[in-house]
Formats: structure tokens, sequence, C-alpha cells
């Protein structure tokens, strides 16, 4: 007897490897999957904005990036002793003004050259909720804990996401032919909506996605949603908050990402570079022992060989980490 029914991922023709330049934008989800890329030595850059929620927050962000938008002054406000943008996450705030702007500026050209140079966009979608500011109906990505009077909040439509996407697609694939993008609905929940208003939202999302891939063969989806609430489905797979996924969760739709868009060659690749993450984490009681020392010379040996046979520059930055401690 089956007493779950396990979702099995469809291996898609959008195929992950280490020549591939990825750029993921999105919520928590995005996050979890590009670190984890990262980790692996992959080319990743994710969210430059820092983390967004909401379709127009996410589509506005990827204009700025297009539009090669130079942030000043004016596009900051003060609250609380520090300097914030409506177009960026928390993290991003300083107390200091100019360093803000150096910071916001160079970010944003690194993330344009990794979007015009991308294999692949990630998009994660966490919520259909947009907030927008009432004197201009700016769309903001964060409220940054300012009063609730100065924003109206409203649920997106369907077609409303279709239509700013695929007009935002078209201008993508215009200026770099080659991108693929992968949409996911995140799968944590937003119980402030309420049950039944989360579940509105959420499908709201994966409507509009659907529309979306019968525009463009270059658009797939991967199913992060559907994985925790419909395969694994149990508090089990929940954080203490009932509401982001366990660490064990996360293992598991890594592990149906990888099953989806890895070729057999990468999968093994990405085995490696876990012994050679561990290795780098692997922190000695003495750093001038000859037992350390040999393995190092051991692990840039074997990178080395690594390398040989798979020429990525990616795979350089642990050996540089290694030949630096072994000086």
């Amino acid at each position: 007897m089956n007493f779950r029914t396990e979702l099995t991922v469809t291996h898609s023709p959008v195929q992950i490897d280490y020549s591939k330049k990825m750029l993921l934008l999105g919520s928590c989800f995005s996050e979890h999957i590009g670190n984890w890329l990262d980790r692996h030595f992959m080319d990743v850059m994710v969210n430059p904005f820092g983390i967004l929620y909401n379709p127009a927050s996410i589509a506005r962000s990827l204009k700025i990036l297009l539009d090669e938008k130079e942030y000043t002054a004016s596009d900051l406000f003060e609250h609380n002793g520090y300097f914030h943008s409506f177009d960026h996450h928390s993290r991003f705030s300083e107390t200091n003004q100019e360093a803000m702007l150096n910071h916001l500026n160079q970010t944003r050209k690194q993330a344009t050259k990794q979007l015009l140079e991308a294999d692949i966009l990630l998009i994660t979608f966490g919520t259909a909720w947009v907030y927008t500011k009432q004197e201009n109906e700016q769309v903001v990505s964060n409220c940054h804990k300012l009063p609730d009077k100065l924003f109206a909040r409203r649920r997106m439509e369907i077609e409303e996401i279709v239509s700013e996407w695929k007009e935002l697609s078209d201008r993508l694939f215009q200026l770099n032919p080659r991108l693929n993008i992968i949409f996911t609905v995140s799968p944590i929940r937003h119980l402030k909506d309420t049950l039944h208003g989360n579940q509105l939202s959420k499908s709201t999302l994966l409507l509009a996605i659907d529309q979306l891939q019968h525009v463009s063969q270059q658009m797939d989806y991967f199913p992060a949603y559907e994985l925790l609430t419909d395969d694994l489905r149990d508090y089990r797979f929940y954080a203490s908050d009932m509401v982001h996924p366990s660490e064990t969760a996360i293992l598991y739709i890594q592990k149906k990402f990888a099953d989806s868009y890895f070729p057999d060659a990468t999968k093994k690749l990405f085995s490696a570079c876990e012994k050679i993450r561990r290795a780098l984490d692997h922190r000695p009681s003495d750093e001038n022992s000859d037992n350390y020392k040999r393995f190092l010379t051991q692990n840039i040996e074997m990178l080395n060989q690594l390398i040989d046979k798979n020429p990525f520059f990616t795979l350089r930055k642990p050996l540089q980490l290694f030949q630096e401690r072994l000086k």
C-alpha cells in the first residue's frame, strides 16, 4: 500500500551544467536554491535586490537591470537612522548614504552583466499581493516598517501578471536569445493572509505561470510548491513556525531540482564539489601542522585533476582558497 503520492519530476529540456550562468530572483526559495548552487561552485548570482515576493516587484527589478539605472540620493529615504530604498530589501539599508549608493550601484552593474550573459533566470513568486505607494502608485519591494497609511495593498490579477511578464520576457529574449526562464512558486505559506487567502494568492501565481508557459518554450516551471504541499504533505516537513520548509524538505526539493535539470555529468561533478566544500569547511586545531598541509596539498592535487577534465572557471575559486591556506 502507498501512503503518500510522490511527485515524479520530468526531465526538463532546460539543462543546467557548470558552463551555465544563472541569475536567481524572488522569495526565500530562490535563496535556498541559489546558495546551494553557489556552495557547489556554480556561476550564480542570487537576489541582487534582496528577497522579493511578488511578480510586480520582481519585474520592476529586472527592468531596473535592463535600463542600467544609476541610483542617486533622490532614490533613498531616511527612517530610524538608516537610509532605505523601496526597490531593495532592508539588508541593503545603511547609516551612510554614500556607502549605500555605492553598494546599490555596484551590485546593479554586476547583476546587469549577469542577466545579459545568463543562460538561466530562475524566478520564485511568493505572493500575488503587492504594495504600492499611495502618492504615486509606485510598486515597492519593501515597506521598511513605515506607517501602513502610506501604502495601498492589493492582490494582482492573473491577466495583469501575464501581460507584464509577457512584455518583459519579450525584451529579455531579444537582448539575450539564449536565456531560459524557470518559474517556481514558493511553498512558504503567508498565514497573515489567512489559509484561504494564501491559497487564492498561490493559485493566482500558478495560473499566471501556466499561461506564460504557453507564450514561449523558453519558459519552464519547477513544482517546488507541489513538492512540499502535495508530495511531502506533513507538518514534520515544516520548520517549527509551521510556515517554512524544514531542512529535510529543502534537501528533498533540491534533489528533485537536480533530477529535473542536471544531466548525469553535472550530478557527478556536483557530488565531487560537495566533497571539496566539506574540505574547505574543515577547520583544523593547528593550521601549521604537517597533517593539515598534506590535507591541503591532496585537495589541490584533486582539484587540478578535476579542472583538467572540467575546465570551468568557477572551480578555480576553491583551488585559490586551498592555495592561499597552504601559503
